[in-house]
């Protein structure tokens, strides 16, 4: 556990709702994508990232989104969303998540977004701001 809190200088924590489950009785795939969702605007808040992209003209949007399921998760559980950032591109990167599950005390699921900068006038892909850059390097966790 204290391997994976050390990993992650940005952590996000869930607590697992009980609608969060499906038939099967278990947290329903779809549920992963909101927690990633939380866990990826979280990121933007603690970083600064969210205060440097307010202007709306340009923004980060998602190119697709991916989701490993290694356990299932039941209610009532607590997740802690790691969140880091890889393969930096001068238009583009890859933001990871890892979610641990409190009650298993493992990682449940693994997941990441590949993210492109958005110029929201021209509908074009445009470069990452400097200052984002900045922080996003910051962040990175080039994987071997």
């Amino acid at each position: 556990m204290q391997a994976f809190f050390d990993k992650f200088p940005i952590k996000t924590k869930i607590n697992v709702a009980w609608g969060d489950m499906d038939a099967l009785g278990h947290v329903n795939n779809v549920s992963y994508f909101r927690y990633f969702e939380t866990a990826r605007i979280d990121f933007l808040a603690q970083t600064g990232l969210l205060e440097i992209l307010s202007d709306p003209s340009h923004s980060p949007v998602l190119r697709d989104t991916h989701a490993h399921y290694k356990r299932p998760v039941v209610f009532p559980d607590t997740l802690i969303v790691g969140t880091y950032i890889t393969d930096i591109k001068s238009d583009r990167f890859t933001m990871r998540y890892e979610a641990y599950s409190e009650s298993q005390q493992a990682i449940c699921t693994t997941g990441y977004a590949n993210v492109v900068m958005f110029n929201m006038h021209t509908s074009q892909k445009t470069p990452i701001p400097a200052n984002m850059m900045d922080v996003l390097k910051q962040y990175c966790i080039e994987e071997g």
